[in-house]
Order: structure tokens, then C-alpha cells, then sequence
């Protein structure tokens, strides 16, 4: 099996922890709005309403901050591997609650869970790519988002229509339940470590074997050259031990604070508030509930096909800085454009009109999802507060620009700046769309404008380097080998083949 089907079949098993992140933030717009689920909870309040995604959201903070203490000391896997224990529990406590503390409860253990797993995911998913295909591989995990995302719009939709009950809500929280499971398998069974951090652990040997599991399409002599430089990297990037946040931004605050700025951005390109309010648009333009269910649940689709297209054709082809810049761009013009619609066309009886209103939302998140990023969809009906969502583009990106050491840490810094900002804006808008009407969207476009600024002079381009290599682009130290460490590390590389097949050969004996 080649590495591009192997290391695509791992992708894909890790992405159920992004697809969780996903779902299990979509669902919880239609749950809430479920009159079976009110009258179940006793009617909570505005505020207890609220509460239902405040605490999902301040747990997935606190998820992405536990990921900067401990990620890198438990490794990839085995942190991934109790963030699914975890996040199997909240939602198992969410899908059988019985009053809105247990409910509660539930929301904050699985925000906690996937605030850990989201940053962690595309982290594990860079160090097992291949440089040609990183952008494939890393991307997957924001896939898994937009996936999961898409399918809560339409199992929230769908469940609308069952018999009235606690079936309506329960049935969707429960969906969730087994793919905490399913991925703990996977880690525990077939799924490989991450070399680079099994280098940096001391245990080189297992390294190398998990490498060279990973990167089957290399011949020996690249195998060999390919995994020393990597070795000899990440031990020159050791000997710098970096023990605090203050170290962090001495030496490396150009790559920390790309790796920040582009999780930031994300929520000041203003994709949440124009998903989040969309529904707002759709009412005033006389759309039946259910028909804006639908539309939301078009929406998602047309995310996550989006999504899936630029992962596949884009990420590696085109490059992160241009698919960044350009989308960037074209948000600004397409911001403009809805807001002129909007306030033309809101309160109009022209449906012509109406649809080019709507049209605005759309070609934002094809142009989002396609050149730069990702987030999920929400009814203001049901929550004003949410949390949003990056793609392929930003999640990997954020997770390549650092160094092993750090990428855990600033990882987890970024994510939960991103949370911080997002509650911010998204907690802003009711009053900045009952003040200043459309108007907010100009608040984003000077935003972005000036993101676009700082990704032009400040974020280069990492398609095609391995993670090592990226140190180049920041102007960092280039390590290279001599002939020397070559030659050693083509002697280990004999020694371990000699090894594995006289075990294959034994095994053959005993068998026989």
C-alpha cells in the first residue's frame, strides 16, 4: 500500500476528532430550539439558553490551554487518545441528561474535549505528511469540520420532523456518542506516532520505524537523507530549550505570532457574524422556519464541498500564502457586495432583489472555504453566542510555521485567542445590527484589509518544505548534513532492514 493511500486512510481516521469539534458544536443550535427540549428543561431561561454554548465554548479554551501544559509531555496520540475519553463522556452526559445542569455539564466536558482536539489534530496530521501532500493530509482536518458541521444542519433539520419528544433532541446528541470510541481504537491499534516527537522523547529508534512506515514512496537513500536532516533539526532545535512564553517570542516571535495572527483573523474576517446572523436576512426577506433550516443546511454543503475541493486541487498546488492572499481579497469585495444588497434589497418586495441578497452569503463561503478559510454556521434564531471554525488552510498553516518544540504550546495560545475573540464579536452583534444595521460588515472589512496587509509582507509560503525546511523562510538557522552523518545514518538504515528481515524470516519458521 502506497504512502499516499496509507497516510490518507490515517488522515481520515484522525479527522473524527475535527468532525466532533463539527458536530457537536452545530447541533446544539437545533437542539435548543426544539420546543420538546424546552419543555423538558422547564422553559430555561434566556440567559440558561445562552449558557448552553457559553460554557462549550469557555471549555474549549480551556482544552486548547491544557494542550499547551500538557501536549507535548503526553505526545500527540496519547493526548488525543483522553481527549476522546472525554469527549465520549460529555456527550453521552449532553444525550442523557435530565435537567439543564446535567445538560450543561455535558457541553463543557465535550467543548474541553475538542478545544484539545482540534488544535492537536492538524499539529499530528503535519508531522505525519509528507511535504508534496501536507496540504492534503493537514487539510483533512479542517474537512472534518466542515463535514460535521454540514451533517448537524441537516440531522438537526430531519429530527424537526420527528414525533414530539424527547426523540427530536436525544436522538442527534447521540449520534455523537461512538466516534470517541472509534477514534481511540485507531489510535490504539494501527494508527503511527509522531516521529518527530518520538525523536524529540529520545526514542529514535522507533522513530525511524515509524517513518519509514509513513513515507513508503521514498527510496532508501531519500529515506535515509530525509529522516537525519529531520533528526539533526530537531536535535539542534533541543538544544535551545525553550522554558518559558517570554524565550518563545524572543526567539521565535515572528513564527508565533503568524501562527497567532492567522487563527485571529479568522473571527475578524467577520465569517461569524454573517453566519451566525444570516437568519436574520432570510426572515426579512419572508422565508418560512423550515425553508431557513434548509437554506443553513445548503449553506453547509456548500461549505464543506467547497472545503473538500480545496484541500484536494488547492492547498499544495496553489500554495497557502496565494489561497491566504486571495481569499483575503475577495472577502473584502464580497463583504462589500452584501452589505449593498442587504441594505438595498432587506426589506424589499423584489424578489430578484432578495436573491442576489442571499447570493451575497453564498459566494462568501464559497470564497471563505475555497481560498482561505472555514467556519460553522449557526441560527441566530436559536444562539447568539457561538464558535467558530477554520479549514485546511488556517488550522495547517498556523500548525507548519512552528517549530517542534512549540507547536503545542502556541497551538493551544492561538486556538484559545481565537475563542476569546470570537465570543467578542459574536456577543457584539445583536446590538451592532440593531444600531448600525449592515453597516457592521465595514467593521470587517477594515479588518481584513489589514490582515491582508500583514499576511502580504509577513506570511511566506511552506508548500513543498518539509517541516524542518519552514525554519528557511523565517530566516532561521539552516541545518544541513555532512557527508559523515549521512554515512552513519545509511549504516542504520541497513542494519534495521537486515533486522526486520531475518524477523521476517523467523516468523516464517515458526509459522511453518
Amino acid at each position: 500500500m502506497g504512502t499516499d493511500t496509507y497516510t490518507l486512510g490515517i488522515a481520515l481516521f484522525a479527522a473524527i476528532g475535527t468532525f466532533l469539534f463539527g458536530f457537536d458544536t452545530g447541533i446544539a443550535t437545533t437542539t435548543i430550539a426544539h420546543p420538546s427540549w424546552i419543555n423538558y428543561m422547564d422553559h430555561p431561561s434566556k440567559a440558561l439558553t445562552g449558557a448552553v454554548v457559553a460554557v462549550y465554548i469557555a471549555g474549549e479554551a480551556g482544552g486548547a490551554i491544557t494542550q499547551t501544559f500538557i501536549g507535548d509531555r503526553l505526545g500527540r496520540v496519547r493526548f488525543m487518545q483522553m481527549m476522546c475519553i472525554i469527549v465520549t463522556i460529555g456527550t453521552a452526559v449532553q444525550t442523557a441528561a435530565v435537567n439543564m445542569g446535567m445538560f450543561l455539564a455535558g457541553r463543557v466536558l465535550a467543548g474541553y474535549a475538542v478545544g484539545g482536539l482540534v488544535g492537536t489534530v492538524p499539529i499530528y496530521l503535519s508531522e505525519i505528511s509528507a511535504p508534496h501532500q501536507r496540504g492534503l493530509i493537514g487539510g483533512l482536518s479542517g474537512v472534518g469540520i466542515s463535514f460535521g458541521t454540514m451533517a448537524s444542519n441537516w440531522v438537526g433539520m430531519a429530527c424537526s420532523y420527528a414525533p414530539y419528544g424527547p426523540t427530536q433532541w436525544r436522538l442527534p446528541l447521540g449520534i455523537q456518542i461512538p466516534w470517541g470510541i472509534i477514534l481511540f481504537i485507531g489510535l490504539s491499534t494501527f494508527m503511527p506516532d509522531s516521529p518527530r516527537q518520538l525523536i524529540r522523547k529520545g526514542k529514535v529508534d522507533k522513530a525511524r520505524i515509524e517513518f519509514i512506515k509513513i513515507r513508503r514512496d521514498l527510496h532508501s537513500t531519500e529515506a535515509q537523507e530525509e529522516f537525519a536532516l529531520m533528526h539533526k533539526i530537531i536535535e539542534y532545535e533541543m538544544e535551545r530549550e525553550i522554558k518559558s512564553y517570554k524565550e518563545i517570542f524572543k526567539l521565535f516571535r515572528r513564527r508565533a505570532l503568524v501562527s497567532i495572527a492567522v487563527q485571529t483573523m479568522t473571527s475578524l474576517t467577520g465569517v461569524n457574524v454573517i453566519q451566525y446572523y444570516q437568519t436574520i436576512l432570510y426572515k426579512s426577506l419572508g422565508i418560512a422556519p423550515k425553508t431557513i433550516l434548509a437554506l443553513a443546511g445548503v449553506y453547509g454543503t456548500m461549505a464543506f464541498l467547497s472545503n473538500a475541493i480545496t484541500t484536494k486541487y488547492m492547498t499544495d498546488q496553489w500554495g497557502r500564502r496565494k489561497m491566504i492572499l486571495t481569499g483575503l481579497a475577495g472577502i473584502i469585495v464580497i463583504e462589500i457586495y452584501a452589505s449593498i444588497m442587504q441594505l438595498k434589497f432587506q426589506n424589499s418586495h423584489k424578489s430578484v432583489g432578495k436573491g442576489f441578497a442571499v447570493l451575497g452569503i453564498y459566494l462568501f463561503v464559497v470564497c471563505y472555504c475555497q481560498c482561505c478559510l472555514f467556519s460553522a454556521n449557526r441560527d441566530q434564531k436559536l444562539t447568539r453566542k457561538a464558535d467558530g471554525m477554520l479549514n485546511s488552510t488556517t488550522w495547517l498553516y498556523g500548525a507548519e510555521v512552528l517549530p517542534i518544540a512549540l507547536r503545542s504550546k502556541v497551538m493551544g495560545l492561538a486556538a484559545a485567542s481565537h475563542f476569546i475573540v470570537n465570543v467578542g464579536i459574536t456577543e457584539a452583534g445583536p446590538s451592532a445590527f440593531a444600531t448600525i444595521k449592515q453597516n457592521y460588515y465595514y467593521v470587517f472589512v477594515g479588518c481584513t484589509l489589514f490582515f491582508l496587509v500583514v499576511a502580504y509582507f509577513y506570511f511566506p509560503e511552506t508548500k513543498n518544505r518539509t517541516l524542518e525546511q519552514i525554519a528557511e523562510a523565517f530566516g532561521d538557522k539552516a541545518v544541513t548534513l555532512t557527508e559523515r552523518e549521512m554515512m552513519q545514518e545509511h549504516t542504520v538504515f541497513e542494519a534495521k532492514a537486515v533486522a526486520e528481515h531475518f524477523e521476517e524470516v523467523e516468523n516464517v519458521d515458526k509459522k511453518v
